[in-house]
Order: C-alpha cells, then sequence, then structure tokens
C-alpha cells in the first residue's frame, strides 16, 4: 500500500451503506471496499463487457487496494436468527414457530414475513439485526486492518466533515482540521477495542422512558479524488441514512420491496384450520342469535301473562274460555276421533238380581 497516496486521518465510512452492502453480498453480487480512500464497488453484472472487463483488470492488478466484501452464507443467516429467537423471542409458541421456519425451505423470507406480522417482534429484530450487523462489520475491517470511524458515530457539523473529506489526502491543514484529525484518531482506537466487539449493557437504575425522537443522522456529499476511472460507473453510492431501511431479505433490495411484497396478494395463504374455525365461530354467532331473539319473545310473553294476571276475574274469564274452546275444537279436529260406546249405561255395569236360597228342613 506504500506506492498509494496514504490518509492524514481514519476513513469516513458510511455504517449503514456497509451494512446494505454486507446483506445484499452474495453468489451473484460482488462489492470491494477500497482501501485507500473508503468509497465502495459494486460489480454491477448489466453493465456493458467492455466496462466489466476494465473494472476487472483494475481489481486484478491493484488487489492489495480492494478488498471483497464478504458473502452472506446460509450458515450466516441461520446464525443471525437462531440468536435472535434464542436471545430476544420469550413468547414459547411464537419460539416455537420460528425455530419450524428456520428449519424450513425459503427460511429467510419466510422468517422476515412472521417478523413483520408480530410487531412486538419486529422492533427487537431491527435492533438485534444492527446490533449484529455492526459487529460482524467491525470484525472485518480489523482483520482488514484498516484504519476507520463510521461517519454516522461523529458529531461534526457538515462544514467540517467535509473539510476532512476535501483535504484527505493534505499533510498542511488548517488548526480547526488538524484538531478534528487528532479526535479521529481517538475514536478510531475504540473499534479496535474489546468492547466494540463485545458491547456491554449499562449499569445503574434504567433511565425514565420518554417518548423516542427519531433524528436521521447529518450525513455530507460524497467526496472520492481518487477513484480510477474503470471505477466509477461502479460506485455504489446509495442514500441510506435509517437502519431499518436495509432489509435481511434474499430476494428484495430495499425495505420498501418487502413490505410491497407483503402486501400483495401472492402473500394472501388461506389456513385450512383457521378457516374451519372461523366458519364455526360464524355458527356459534348465528346460533347466539337465535338465543338471544327466543330470549327476548320468552320475556315478551311473561310480561304479557304479568300483565293479564293484573286485570279482574270477571273481564278475563269469558274471553279465555272461548280461546280455550276454539283451541279444543281444532285439536278436536286435528286428531283421530274415539270409537263411541253402543249404551253408556253398560260402562257403568248392571245390577244383577239374585233370588234367595231356601233351606230345606228334614222330616224326622
Amino acid at each position: 500500500m506504500s506506492k498509494y497516496p496514504q490518509a492524514q486521518n481514519p476513513l469516513l465510512l458510511r455504517y449503514h451503506r456497509l451494512m446494505d452492502a454486507f446483506a445484499k453480498s452474495d453468489d451473484e453480487r460482488d462489492f470491494y471496499l477500497d482501501k485507500v480512500e473508503g468509497f465502495i464497488v459494486y460489480v454491477d453484472l448489466d453493465k456493458g463487457e467492455k466496462e466489466l472487463a476494465d473494472l476487472d483488470k483494475e481489481i486484478s492488478i491493484h488487489n492489495k487496494r480492494y478488498a471483497l466484501l464478504p458473502k452472506m452464507t446460509f450458515y450466516e443467516t441461520k446464525k443471525f436468527m437462531e440468536g435472535f429467537i434464542n436471545e430476544k423471542v420469550y413468547d414459547i409458541d411464537t419460539k416455537e414457530k420460528l425455530l419450524d421456519i428456520i428449519q424450513s425451505r425459503e427460511a429467510r423470507d419466510n422468517f422476515l414475513e412472521f417478523i413483520y406480522d408480530h410487531h412486538t417482534e419486529l422492533e427487537k429484530w431491527q435492533q438485534y439485526y444492527v446490533e449484529r450487523s455492526r459487529i460482524r462489520i467491525i470484525e472485518w475491517l480489523r482483520l482488514q486492518e484498516i484504519l476507520f470511524v463510521f461517519e454516522e458515530d461523529l458529531d461534526l457539523n457538515k462544514n467540517m466533515m467535509e473539510k476532512l473529506k476535501r483535504y484527505l489526502f493534505d499533510m498542511k491543514v488548517s488548526k480547526d482540521i488538524a484538531a478534528v484529525r487528532e479526535a479521529l484518531y481517538v475514536k478510531a482506537k475504540t473499534y479496535y477495542s474489546n468492547e466494540a466487539l463485545n458491547p456491554r449493557p449499562k449499569r445503574g437504575r434504567p433511565p425514565k422512558q420518554v417518548a423516542k425522537v427519531e433524528v436521521e443522522p447529518q450525513v455530507t456529499v460524497d467526496m472520492y479524488t481518487m477513484v480510477p476511472s474503470s471505477c466509477r460507473t461502479f460506485l455504489y453510492l446509495p442514500d441510506i441514512t435509517n437502519a431499518a431501511s436495509i432489509t435481511f431479505s434474499a430476494k428484495f433490495d430495499t425495505e420498501a420491496q418487502l413490505l410491497a411484497s407483503l402486501r400483495g396478494s401472492s402473500r394472501i395463504k388461506v389456513d385450512t384450520k383457521l378457516q374451519a374455525l372461523s366458519e364455526r365461530l360464524e355458527s356459534l354467532r348465528h346460533l347466539s342469535t337465535r338465543l338471544i331473539t327466543t330470549a327476548d319473545s320468552s320475556s315478551l310473553a311473561e310480561q304479557g301473562i304479568k300483565h293479564l294476571k293484573q286485570i279482574p276475574e270477571a273481564t278475563v274469564s269469558a274471553p279465555i274460555e272461548n280461546k280455550k274452546s276454539s283451541i279444543s275444537e281444532v285439536v278436536k279436529d286435528l286428531l283421530p276421533s274415539r270409537k263411541k260406546s253402543a249404551d253408556p249405561a253398560k260402562k257403568k255395569g248392571e245390577i244383577k238380581t239374585v233370588t234367595q236360597i231356601r233351606k230345606q228342613h228334614r222330616k224326622g
């Protein structure tokens, strides 16, 4: 690296941009980080053959300048998901469901689909994903022996950031830039400490819960002065200010695309058990409405009986008798008639006359 110009302060890297490149780096997409100035090169296969050949030649000749970003392997993606389930998911049913999902096909996208359906787990997942990705990126940068700071971690105004980028390779600078450079070297050492890879939880009493106000970090424009001509069309310069917009998905490049797919018709999968349960609930609702109407009618009947009891007997007896007679007549017409007996006196039985038997006296 001695033949390349030396930066006079740690490289100013965009953490969110690196996180996005790490998530998208796979067998079909290659990303390179420039160790001299800190820009990212994305090998876009849709470019022309000549442009791709020139880029390949540049990277092959100056292979010490460009570091290939690691691929997100199946083992690493599964490790991400398992770590989240074991460390952050506390509900037993949810944990079992997620463990089943990561053992199935297309585990990565099915896992995300489940997480986005459960908002309580979504916030925890996004925080976990950012923390684990940060550790992974720092580990890789340390292996590459790159002196760096993340631009998102700096509390500098926009004007100073632009000065640092513009005079990156200049040795003679103003006092204010020189003072900030010294502070950047101190900051860069923290990324090489043990705490950077094993962040310890803060001790003591937890702070009072205050409404969280999300403030987007102030990101300055990109200024690169040492980009070879063959790399310029392949510069990877997305403006990512929020880690939530970076997706873990293997199919979709942005969170917006993922959310659009989740809202689409391809996601509407009707579970047979759920459908059967909904049908049973509907039948129970129908039955309950019928019971309510029956109860209402019976209560009305009871109210009518109470009202009748309050009316004097003399005024009610005649209509009731008439009503009884009319009902009995209807019943007689419907029921089969009995055979009438020939003589009603026979039912009671005839009285038999019995003649007295006289005793005869024997002659002596």
